[in-house]
């Protein structure tokens, strides 16, 4: 069995002095409820972590269907397609992981092992020629209509880094997660039905969140 906690301090000292200092400011010196909102942001970051996972592997799975049938199965190594210094680095560091864990560099492969941001920066101004000729078909509305590139990556933007800060164990609880929750939802039903409305099935961030604003800052 696991020891008792004797005080606060045991959990404290697992945490950085400059991580816990921020929940002990939001909880005006009181180190039970200090405790409480850590508590309270790891579950919701937990919660929030299937419904991330489901956007991010709907994202790249779209976007690699549509250019592989425009163009080919390993169109992001198409000379001159990639316009953005980074999505270059990034595929090159893909494909080297796999090279040095001795795995099969296939298109399947690299396209799973590139990041989240790889896939926004697809959506970004630098391809509005590519989303007018062919990648708005990665994504349509309920009713069937088009989508603009910005409908997808204006609330991508923020999604992406709240993300990144989960991935970071960082304090997301000053986000208005439920707008972020509702447009993740929104966006990998515009790419995917299906993967929808499996989070909705199975993700519990609406169990955890607290109903009504999180009180943060002081008594």
């Amino acid at each position: 069995m696991s020891k008792p906690l004797n005080s606060f301090k045991d959990i404290e000292n697992a945490l950085s002095l400059e991580r816990f200092s921020r929940y002990l400011a939001w909880a005006g010196g009181d180190r039970g409820r200090a405790i409480e909102l850590y508590t309270l942001n790891t579950k919701i970051s937990e919660s929030l972590y299937l419904s991330l996972q489901m956007l991010e592997v709907a994202l790249r799975n779209r976007i690699h269907a549509v250019m592989s049938e425009t163009v080919h199965e390993i169109w992001f190594n198409e000379d001159g397609f990639l316009l953005i210094d980074h999505q270059k680095t990034q595929l090159a560091k893909a494909i080297e992981e796999l090279t040095r864990e001795k795995e099969d560099p296939s298109p399947g492969a690299i396209v799973a092992g590139l990041p989240f941001s790889f896939w926004t920066s697809m959506l970004s101004p630098n391809y509005e020629n590519l989303w007018q000729q062919d990648l708005n078909k990665i994504a349509r509305k309920a009713d069937g209509k088009g989508l603009r590139r910005k409908d997808l990556s204006v609330p991508l933007r923020p999604i992406r880094t709240l993300r990144n800060r989960i991935a970071h164990h960082e304090p997301v609880l000053p986000w208005n997660l439920p707008r972020h929750y509702a447009n993740m939802l929104q966006i990998t039903g515009w790419l995917s039905p299906p993967a929808a409305e499996w989070c909705r099935e199975h993700c519990r961030f609406l169990e955890v969140y607290p109903s009504g604003r999180i009180k943060l800052g002081g008594k």
